[in-house]
């Protein structure tokens, strides 16, 4: 018995319904695809993260990233901080910052290559 082609029968079901009009009036025709978001993460990274979100999740370094910014927004608006929120952010910055040392992420290529786009990215 022969394997079955997959691709095959899928392409001929692309045509097929090409043919029949059924991608005619799909939303977003004849406009250029949303920017992926993840288009600042490295290639060999991106897959993962892009799991990681779907499953509402972030990796460690980038959650702590988030409630830093969380912190300093709401630091800013108060207009003063409380003893204990900078306690809060120095302990999440210092986290952060061992965080990327022990991945070495400041020697890596990729994140030579990508850094100012995080940076950007995040608001740094």
């Amino acid at each position: 018995m022969r394997p079955v082609d997959f691709g095959h029968l899928t392409e001929e079901k692309i045509k097929q319904s090409i043919k029949q009009g059924d991608f005619d009036n799909l939303p977003g025709k004849g406009k250029p695809l949303p920017k992926d978001e993840l288009s600042y993460v490295p290639d060999e990274l991106r897959n993962s993260y892009r799991i990681l979100k779907n499953a509402n999740m972030l990796p460690e370094e980038m959650q702590l990233k988030k409630e830093i910014i969380q912190l300093e927004e709401l630091i800013e608006e108060k207009g003063d901080a409380s003893l204990d929120e900078k306690q809060q952010l120095t302990e999440k910055k210092i986290r952060f910052n061992v965080l990327m040392e022990k991945r070495k992420m400041q020697s890596s290529p990729a994140f030579k290559r990508y850094s100012s786009k995080v940076h950007r990215k995040l608001g740094w």
